[in-house]
Order: C-alpha cells, then structure tokens, then sequence
C-alpha cells in the first residue's frame, strides 16, 4: 500500500512502525535522553519511540518539544521518521532542525504499529509491506 502526502522535511527512512490515535507533546511526554515515552495516560507509555517510523495524528504542546526532537536526534534516540494526519509547527521545525524526514496529510487510519514501511519525503510518501 502506498499513500501520498505533504512533505515536511525531506529525507528517507525504513523501519517499524509505532504508531497511536493520540496527540504527543514532546516536552514533558517523551525522555530526551531515553526515546521512552513518559506522558501519563497516553497509549505508547512505556515505549520507545527510537528508529521507528512514527505515526500519530498530530503534535501538542510547548514549543520546548522541537528541541526535544533535536535532543533525541543527538542522543541516538530519534524516530527514523514521523508520519501525521496534520504536522503543526512544533513537529515540523523539529524535524527540520533535527533532520528527520516528516511528511502529513497521511490517512493514518491505514497504518498500524508493527508494519514494515518506508517513507520518502521527498515523493511525500509513505509504503508499507
């Protein structure tokens, strides 16, 4: 299956896919240092979000989480991209400063965690297996 979308910041990854119905703030809800998500009550507690192709409808909260994305890049802990139904402006300059491929405007409702998937920003695409 392949869908189309927008490109937010170019680039290519292939990996896992994580994915949640629920927003994510990256200040406060996601270790900086780990990749684990530590927002209370959210879906994806527990899990690491490093080297997955994540999947979530949007972005929430402090701008602070672009930075967060950036630490995560540092760290060795970043998602190798992330797919949304609407990337906000606190996702996108992330993924911008952090060099991580993003691309919207995706039917996330298509995409399930544990599929094999490949995203190419550039063609603002997402493939899965």
């Amino acid at each position: 299956m392949k869908l189309k979308g927008r490109t937010i910041c170019s680039g290519k990854a292939e990996g896992e896919i994580l994915k949640t119905t629920q927003g994510i703030s990256f200040y406060g809800g996601v270790n900086g240092d780990t990749g684990i998500v530590e927002q209370e009550g959210h879906e994806l507690k527990g899990k690491s979000i490093a080297g997955k192709i994540l999947v979530f409808p949007e972005g929430k909260g402090s701008t602070v989480g672009s930075y967060i994305l950036y630490r995560l890049k540092k760290n060795g802990k970043a998602p190798a991209a992330i797919v949304n139904a609407k990337c906000e402006t606190i996702v996108a300059v992330g993924c911008i400063i952090a060099e991580i491929p993003c691309i919207d405007s995706i039917e996330i409702g298509k995409l399930e965690t544990g599929m094999h998937a490949k995203v190419d920003a550039e063609k603002a695409a997402i493939e899965t297996e």
